[in-house]
């Protein structure tokens, strides 16, 4: 066989572009975004010069959480459109350039997708799912002592049902988990994945990938066993090599949401015959210091490197505080036991180090995601409490301020109600947001979105070859990646004084200007042609 080629290797360098459906652009007026919307602004997107499209879920759903509770992965929800559109956007994206990627929840599905509404009635259904009789005198303790993967180890993953059962949700009572040991399982989710694939999709974005299998003793919570009840048990990697057989049938690819600190089981998930890629979390979390930095871009590329599979970088995602207010924050990192209310933040200074950033990340090697708003700068919203829909808030007792600050619908248009995204929106905009629309800055040159297109029209040219670090003083980091036409480097000044340049021949692109000596100043990157 020959070399793979270059279309059947684009996922190992692209830019893909997360589009949170309900907040991108609402097409018919009633205050969420659809996908009339995403179609409207196709050209915006290619424009921007992304790759691809990965789409959080759009399938039927009673929106308990945001989509990820599935009550029929064959149907677009009303709320966003239909079927038919669905494959109209997947087509007319192909045409412009851009492939698309969609969510796939296995974990766990809707309390009403009909499997469950089947067992809950007694049918043989209860076989997909986990029930169990309760302990105690009278069944009335949990089966086990599980901590939750939603909001915390205070949180039951046991609902007790009129006939004295439990079933067993690792997220909220609305997302009961499947049995992935029953074959009609692993059955149905390969026929969901062709059902998607024949209509054009390049690939799927996997929900909690490590989650799936469980013990099928469903013992008590030993902190430490090895193995793990139910995170990255080893049933999974022979699931996913048959989710590869699927993919690679119609040339398409997966990437998984993998979370784990052990590097080695880490790769395992990236073997040539199971997931494509995986994101990278550390990444993203990590704070703006130099040194965590570079440790974690060398950690992230030697842990991908024996298996062959690019690395992933993103900066932010629905989940997670938006870059230019994290950055601005006293501690930059993010972490979900650290969200509060009121964390003061210096919007001027995450701005700078967001601008840096996206110039560090996207000159990286491997493939970049870049969640719906980063391209405009946009900063984390503070929303009201009493509009406040993510259930991460509503379960902690309103003291974690959920995600829904990252979810606010972007501002298309400064001067049209509700900064052109359509109908009044399902969260609120701040006041002011009109000031961060795309068609402002798209008219000037130094905005966040002049540089994100900028940036991915030289990107190409980084492609997907090796990074070699270069002699720096301390805050400063820079490094080397071949290009096309000789040396690519990027440099990034964290330190507190401005830096000297290492010797090149040309300033390709900077998130900011130099000073007038022709120096970095702090929090800034540029490329270099070398």
């Amino acid at each position: 066989m020959g070399q793979p080629t270059h279309a059947q290797n684009w996922w190992r360098s692209a830019v893909i572009y997360q589009v949170y459906v309900r907040s991108f652009a609402d097409g018919d007026g009633d205050g969420t975004g659809d996908l009339a919307g995403v179609r409207a602004k196709l050209p915006y997107l290619a424009e921007l010069g992304v790759d691809a499209l990965w789409f959080n879920p759009w399938y039927l759903s009673p929106m308990k959480d945001g989509g990820y509770d599935v009550a029929d992965y064959r149907v677009i929800d009303p709320a966003f459109g239909t079927l038919a559109e669905a494959e109209k956007l997947i087509a007319e994206a192909k045409e412009l350039g851009i492939r698309t990627l969609v969510d796939i929840v296995p974990n766990h599905v809707s309390d009403q997708h009909p499997w469950f509404r089947a067992a809950l009635a007694q049918g043989p259904e209860r076989e997909l799912f986990h029930f169990r009789p309760g302990r105690g005198e009278h069944g009335e303790l949990p089966p086990n002592d599980w901590p939750s993967q939603f909001a915390g180890s205070a949180e039951p993953v046991w609902t007790r049902l009129p006939d004295g059962t439990w079933y067993l949700h690792l997220f909220t009572p609305e997302q009961p988990d499947l049995n992935w040991a029953h074959p009609a399982v692993r059955q149905e989710h390969e026929e969901i994945l062709r059902f998607w694939f024949e209509r054009g999709v390049a690939g799927f974005r996997i929900d909690s990938a490590a989650l799936l299998a469980k013990d099928p003793d469903l013992p008590d919570f030993v902190e430490g066993r090895d193995p793990h009840p139910y995170v990255d048990r080893d049933e999974l990697h022979d699931i996913y090599r048959s989710w590869r057989t699927v993919a690679d049938a119609y040339d398409g690819i997966f990437v998984g949401e993998v979370w784990l600190p052990d590097t080695e089981r880490f790769a395992r998930y990236l073997r040539p015959d199971e997931l494509h890629t995986a994101f990278n979390f550390s990444f993203l979390s990590c704070p703006w210091d130099a040194g965590r930095l570079r440790t974690s871009i060398d950690e992230t590329l030697a842990e991908h490197a024996p298996v062959g599979a690019p690395a992933t970088w993103v900066l932010c995602n629905h989940d997670v505080t938006r870059t230019v207010t994290r950055y601005g924050r006293a501690d930059s990192g993010f972490d979900f036991a650290t969200k509060a209310f009121g964390t003061p933040t210096d919007l001027a200074l995450g701005t700078r180090r967001a601008r840096a950033g996206a110039l560090l990340s996207l000159a990286l090697p491997g493939a970049v995601y870049l969640y719906q708003g980063e391209e405009l700068g946009l900063p984390e919203a503070e929303i009201p409490r009493d509009r406040i829909q993510d259930p991460m808030h509503l379960r902690s007792g309103g003291t974690d301020p959920g995600r829904d600050g990252c979810r606010v619908p972007l501002p298309w248009t400064a001067d049209a109600p509700y900064a052109g995204f359509g109908g009044e929106p399902w969260l609120p905009q701040p006041s002011g947001w009109s000031a961060y629309a795309a068609d402002l800055q798209a008219a000037d040159p130094g905005s966040m979105l002049s540089l994100y297109r900028a940036a991915l029209t030289i990107r190409p040219e980084f492609g997907d070859g090796p990074l070699t670090w270069l002699p720096t003083p301390e805050g400063v980091l820079a490094f080397a990646r071949p290009g096309q036409e000789g040396r690519l480097l990027c440099v990034v000044n964290l330190a507190d004084a401005p830096a000297d340049l290492p010797a090149h021949s040309r300033l390709l692109l900077g998130s900011g200007p130099l000073d007038p000596q022709g120096r970095l100043p702090k929090d800034t990157a540029v490329w270099l042609r070398g």
